[in-house]
């Protein structure tokens, strides 16, 4: 193997997905998809389709043990209700702290897990679907620029100088993510981004809302709504 993909079955990282398996080929990308204990565990259908539909090899890992203290409005068993408005709104009222459906530090203990699945499966380097707009106004700060520096420096250090961090997003638009996977012919029809895990796509909530203004800036409608609504 030469590279690992975090891999949710959201827009972003089969985005990241279809850019890994163009540059190493399918036999030598290894996915990696994680049960945190999230609501919309349905992405995890969806990141099997989509393993199936590239035709590599795929882990899963259960790491919801971690975060079974955590009120985030994303997870099972939270108090709080997932926001049915832009991040913008959402951001409006936090005065500078992430939004309500932030996992504590989630990005670091996938990449750290996956440093260990990598290293032991011969991989060079891992990938991950951070874009600017998740970063933007600390909505989520696992997604920032500076993040992905110092975790980079961390699994390069840690790995004995054996494995580095790529995020090809991570000066990036969603729009701009968009762009790049159409070019590439990535399967947005079979991925699932909606915080509410239902039979379809609510459209209100703060993933729904950046999804669909990615494809409209594109000029193209989302494909997976052709199936999903």
């Amino acid at each position: 193997m030469k590279a690992l993909v975090l891999c949710s079955g959201g827009l972003d990282s089969t985005t990241c997905l279809g850019l890994a398996v163009k540059k190493y080929s399918a036999s030598e990308v290894l996915a990696l998809s994680v049960f945190y204990g999230q609501k919309h565990k349905k992405e995890l259908e969806a990141a099997k389709a989509v393993v199936e539909y590239y035709g590599i090899t795929w882990k899963q890992l259960d790491l919801s043990i971690l975060f079974a203290d955590s009120n985030c409005s994303l997870l099972q068993g939270s108090t709080q209700s997932i926001p049915k408005e832009s991040y913008a709104d959402q951001l409006a009222r936090t005065n500078g702290s992430p939004v309500s459906t932030y996992v504590p530090f989630r990005n670091g203990l996938f990449l750290s897990s996956a440093a260990s699945i990598a290293l032991s499966n011969g991989c060079e380097v891992i990938y991950y679907g951070a874009h600017s707009d998740d970063a933007a106004g600390n909505a989520y700060p696992d997604c920032s620029d500076a993040f992905q520096k110092a975790m980079n420096d961390a699994l390069y250090i840690g790995s004995g100088e054996q494995l580095h961090l790529e995020a090809p997003f991570i000066h990036a638009t969603k729009a701009e993510v968009v762009k790049q996977g159409l070019a590439y012919h990535v399967p947005y029809d079979l991925t699932w981004s909606c915080y509410e895990g239902n039979e379809k796509p609510c459209g209100v909530c703060g993933t729904c809302r950046d999804r669909a203004a990615a494809f409209a800036a594109n000029g193209v409608p989302d494909p997976a709504l052709k199936q999903k609504v």
